[in-house]
């Protein structure tokens, strides 16, 4: 299924393929898991009274820190699938550099919200809480490294003929 909506969206144009990767990362994790974001933490950390209450507390404001870079991450796909076609040595610098910057900054912010959760909940499950936000980081890079095209590359559901 992605992949037919690769090709619909290369067919159409770079800016559909920016279109097409857009979604929100939670609505990617909706559609993989059926669940939203907030309910498969909730059913994965298992946190009752005051620590639930202040683990809720800090996850809010994770998650607004955390969307702010995943809208970074996104105006770089769009900037990328706007330029892939006739992408420059110039451009293509700027744009790992930038991917590189804003991949460090969620890695800073992991850390960060495992020292403040690791105060409410203690170490243990403050790594629970940091492996699962990797997993699902892991899950929503994948699915918009397929649905974009590598440098150079036009088409990846076509058989290479040697």
């Amino acid at each position: 299924m992605k992949k037919l909506l690769f090709a619909l969206a290369l067919f159409v144009s770079a800016d559909a393929v920016a279109q097409s990767t857009m979604k929100e990362d939670v609505d990617i994790i909706q559609a993989t898991y059926g669940k939203s974001k907030k309910e498969l933490v909730s059913m994965y950390m298992n946190l009752t009274g005051t620590q639930g209450d202040g683990f809720w507390t800090m996850y809010d404001q994770y998650e607004n820190e955390r969307k702010a870079l995943g809208q970074k991450r996104i105006q770089l796909i769009n900037d990328y699938a706007n330029n892939f076609t006739s992408l420059t040595d110039a451009k293509a610098d700027e744009l790992v550099k930038a991917t590189s910057k804003n991949n460090m900054d969620y890695e800073k912010l992991l850390l960060k919200y495992y020292n403040k959760s690791k105060s409410l909940i203690g170490a243990l499950n403050a790594a629970k809480f940091i492996q699962l936000e990797n997993y699902l980081q892991t899950t929503i890079r994948d699915e918009i490294q397929n649905a974009i095209p590598f440098i150079g590359e036009i088409d990846r559901t076509i058989p290479h003929k040697h």
